[in-house]
């Protein structure tokens, strides 16, 4: 994979347009690994990464504590870039908070705009690269075909039946993050993985196959599956390694967190957290 220290002018004007896919992967304050859907993601410059910030949520405290991050950027047309960068600073003001807030989406919100901006500094990014859509069906379907052999026998419910069929359904984007030796979150394009059961996520490695494969086992990984109607989830759990089930080798996710990221109220769905009285008003 090709990696280089600067965006050229075709990638600063490819991230552009508002209708894309934008990843932001973080690392909180136990060193797991957080993925955020942010669509604002774009550079700004050659060596400059900015976003946009409308809602609270997990990555945006996250970058205030670790400044490394992860990021993908997946265009309408489907081709994809991915970098680490490093979080530098904030503003509530300046020309990027009022070119940001003048698009369309925000600028004519009724609702809420962009509140904070984020600036990262660029350290690596790939050369554009297409998505391997045909690599991704063929291991989708042995997925489907061989995943009901990896189910965990476990009655208890970690994901819910809603996450469950979000997971499952073959046209909904599913990306895998992880935290690599060298403490920089990092991001996988995953579609072909499903949920075995409540429990279990799995995956055949027929595409990014040496990245997955270099997965070591006993790595946390986080999952985050959307769809085209802007709902998403989050998961993670443990990586137990690759095991052959109906002779398809899979990769298995023992879930035990799901975090639902979705505004207007993003927050922890599993472990159920406690539910407090409003004392104080």
């Amino acid at each position: 994979m090709k990696t280089k220290t600067q965006f050229s002018p075709k990638d600063i004007e490819a991230f552009k347009p508002e209708s894309k896919v934008g990843l932001l992967a973080t690392v909180n304050e136990a060193g797991l690994p957080h993925l955020t859907l942010i669509t604002t993601l774009q550079a700004n410059g050659p060596k400059e990464v900015i976003w946009g910030q409308f809602t609270e949520g997990k990555s945006k405290e996250n970058v205030l504590h670790n400044p490394k991050t992860g990021f993908l950027i997946m265009t309408l047309d489907k081709n994809l870039w991915r970098g680490k960068a490093l979080w530098r600073e904030s503003k509530k003001e300046g020309p990027e908070y009022i070119y940001f807030n003048k698009l369309p989406m925000w600028r004519y919100n009724s609702y809420f705009g962009l509140h904070t901006i984020h600036y990262m500094d660029l350290v690596e990014t790939t050369e554009k690269t297409a998505l391997p859509v045909a690599g991704i069906v063929l291991s989708a379907l042995l997925t489907k075909f061989a995943k009901r052999g990896a189910k965990s026998h476990d009655d208890k419910e970690v994901m819910n039946p809603w996450t469950v069929n979000l997971l499952n359904k073959l046209d909904a984007l599913k990306f895998l993050a992880y935290v690599a030796e060298d403490g920089f979150p990092v991001i996988i394009p995953l579609l072909q993985c499903q949920a075995a059961d409540s429990k279990q996520v799995v995956f055949h490695p027929g595409t990014y196959t040496e990245e997955l494969l270099a997965i070591k086992e006993g790595t946390e990984v986080a999952i985050m599956g959307l769809t085209l109607q802007m709902e998403d989830v989050l998961v993670r759990g443990k990586f137990t390694g690759f095991k052959k089930h109906q002779a398809v080798k899979l990769g298995i996710l023992d879930i035990d967190w799901v975090y639902n990221s979705m505004p207007p109220l993003a927050g922890q769905i599993y472990p159920p957290t406690e539910i407090k009285a409003v004392e104080d008003f």
